[in-house]
C-alpha cells in the first residue's frame, strides 16, 4: 500500500465529532500510519469563532485515537504574513477587486434572472467611494473575467470520485480575503498544503467543489497539486451531517462512555452516507 505526506486539519471552534474522527482515520491511513507522513494543521484563521482552549482539546482527542505526528501543529494564524503576501501578488497582477457590497446585496444581486456571477460592477464608483469613507472594509473577490483570459483548462484527480475538470463559470468571483480576516479558508489552505508538501489532502465530501477553486489558486501561484480523496461524511440515525454543536456524538462522549479507538472507528463505518 502506498503511503503519502497527509494531513488533518479541524478549526478548533468546539469539540470533535464522530465525522471529524473518521476523516482523520482516513487520513492516518493515507499517511500509511506513520507519524512521519502525518501532519496536524489547527486551521484557527478565523479568530471571531476560534478558541485555544478548543484546539488543546482537540490535540488531546486525536492523541487517544492513536494519531501522532513529528512535527509541531501548524496553526495558521501564525501565517498571516504569508496570506498577505499571496493576497498583495493578486493586487499587483489585478486578478481580484476590492467588494463592499453587503451579504444580503451580494444574494439579491447572485439571485437575479440571468446572473453571470460578477460582482465588480454591482455599485457606482460613488457609492463606493461612499462607504470607503465610512470605513467600511472591502472583502477581495477574484476576478474572474480577467482570470479566464489566462486560464487553461485546469484538471484533478479524486481517488473517489476520478478526473475532475474546473468549471471557471461555477466558481464566480469568489471571496479570496474576507473583510475581517484579511484571507479565506481557500487561499490559507492551497498555501499551506503546498508549504507543508501535502502530496494526499483528505476530507470530507462536502468540500468536493471548493477543490476547484484551489486547483485554480494552485495554477495561479504555480504551486504543486497534491492527489485529493474526498470521503464520504457522517450523519446521524435520521441522515442529517454532523455538526460541532451535536454533542451526543463527540468524541469525549465517547470516550466517556467508555468505548476504545477501534471502536470508535468501527461506529464511524457503520455511520457513513
Amino acid at each position: 500500500m502506498n503511503s503519502f505526506i497527509s494531513r488533518f486539519a479541524p478549526s478548533p471552534t468546539g469539540d470533535l465529532h464522530l465525522g471529524h474522527a473518521y476523516s482523520a482515520f482516513c487520513a492516518w491511513q493515507a499517511a500509511g500510519a506513520s507519524s512521519a507522513n502525518f501532519k496536524l494543521r489547527i486551521d484557527d484563521l478565523d479568530f471571531t469563532r476560534c478558541k485555544d482552549e478548543y484546539s488543546e482539546r482537540q490535540i488531546e482527542d486525536l492523541k487517544w485515537l492513536g494519531l501522532s505526528w513529528d512535527e509541531a501543529p501548524l496553526y495558521q494564524n501564525q501565517r498571516l504574513g504569508r496570506y498577505q503576501e499571496a493576497l498583495a501578488e493578486l493586487k499587483d497582477r489585478a486578478l481580484i477587486y476590492p467588494c463592499l457590497l453587503t451579504r444580503s446585496e451580494v444574494r439579491q444581486i447572485l439571485s437575479a434572472p440571468q446572473a453571470d456571477g460578477s460582482l465588480r460592477h454591482a455599485i457606482t464608483a460613488s457609492e463606493t467611494e461612499k462607504r470607503l469613507e465610512k470605513g467600511t472594509q472591502p472583502a477581495w473577490r477574484l476576478d474572474m473575467e480577467r482570470i479566464k483570459k489566462i486560464t487553461p483548462e485546469l484538471t484533478w484527480h479524486d481517488e473517489n470520485y476520478g478526473l475532475q475538470i474546473v468549471d471557471l463559470d461555477k466558481i464566480g468571483d469568489a471571496v479570496i480575503a474576507r473583510r475581517d480576516i484579511g484571507a479565506s479558508y481557500h487561499l490559507s489552505v492551497v498555501f499551506d498544503d503546498a508549504d507543508s508538501a501535502i502530496e494526499m489532502v483528505v476530507r470530507g465530501r462536502d468540500l468536493l467543489a471548493d477543490t476547484a477553486i484551489h486547483r485554480l489558486l494552485q495554477f495561479l501561484f504555480d504551486l504543486p497539486t497534491p492527489r485529493y480523496a474526498h470521503h464520504a461524511l457522517i450523519v446521524d440515525d435520521t441522515g442529517k451531517r454532523l455538526a460541532k454543536r451535536d454533542d451526543a456524538r463527540a468524541i469525549r462522549s465517547f470516550r466517556e462512555a467508555g468505548f476504545s479507538p477501534t471502536e470508535l472507528f468501527d461506529l464511524c463505518v457503520k455511520s457513513k452516507e
